[in-house]
C-alpha cells in the first residue's frame, strides 16, 4: 500500500489512478464500525464456557471440514467478524480460495466438494436455520450415513457452537478485519 501526495494511504482497488475501472474520483473506504461493547471481558465466565465447548466440539474431525461448516454458518448468520476469521484459518490452514468462495452456493458447486462435506454443509444449514423448527429426518439421515455417531454428535456440537459464536459477534458489532490466522487458537 502506497501513501498519495494528500497523506492518505492509496488502495489500489478503490483509487482512480491506480485502478484502470475506478470510478473518476476516488472514494475512500467506508468507516469501520465500533463494537457495541467486548462480552469476552463483561461475561467472561460464559466467554471462557464457550471457549471450552468450542474446543472440545472439534475433536475428532477434520479441521478442513471444520472450518467449512464454520464458514457457512458464519454466512447464513452474516457475522463478518467469524467469516474474516474462519476464512482466514481456513487459506492458512491449506484450503482454496476457491472451494470458500463456492461456499455460499454449495448446492449450485457440488462438485467442489466431497459427498461427506455436503452432507455436513447441508446439516449445517438446517441447525442453524431452523425456520421449520426441526432438522429434517433426511438431511439427519444423509450425515448419519458419512459420519459415525460419535463424530455426528461432535459435528453438531461444532455447528451449535459456531452459531453462539456468532450471534455474540453479530449482536455486539465485533469488528472484521484485524484477525490473524490462528491468533485466537487454544
Amino acid at each position: 500500500m502506497t501513501t498519495t501526495a494528500e497523506g492518505r494511504q492509496a488502495h489500489p482497488q478503490t483509487d482512480s489512478h491506480t485502478h484502470p475501472h475506478a470510478h473518476a474520483h476516488a472514494h475512500a473506504h467506508a468507516p469501520e464500525h465500533t463494537p457495541r461493547m467486548n462480552l469476552a471481558k463483561l461475561a467472561p465466565e460464559a466467554y471462557k464456557a464457550v471457549l471450552a465447548l468450542e474446543i472440545a466440539s472439534k475433536k475428532g474431525l477434520d479441521p478442513s471440514l471444520v472450518e467449512l461448516v464454520k464458514i457457512r454458518a458464519s454466512q447464513i448468520n452474516r457475522c463478518a467478524f467469524c467469516l474474516d476469521m474462519h476464512t482466514k484459518d481456513a487459506v492458512a490452514a491449506g484450503e482454496s480460495v476457491e472451494r470458500i468462495v463456492q461456499l455460499a452456493a454449495w448446492e449450485e458447486s457440488r462438485h467442489f466438494y466431497t459427498e461427506k462435506e455436503l452432507a455436513a454443509i447441508e446439516l449445517t444449514e438446517a441447525v442453524t436455520v431452523l425456520t421449520d423448527g426441526f432438522v429434517p429426518d433426511e438431511v439427519y439421515a444423509k450425515a448419519a450415513v458419512h459420519f459415525e455417531e460419535r463424530e455426528l454428535a461432535q459435528l453438531i456440537t461444532v455447528i451449535a457452537t459456531i452459531n453462539v459464536w456468532n450471534r455474540f459477534g453479530v449482536t455486539t458489532r465485533m469488528v472484521p478485519g484485524h484477525y490473524k490466522p490462528g491468533m485466537y487458537k487454544a
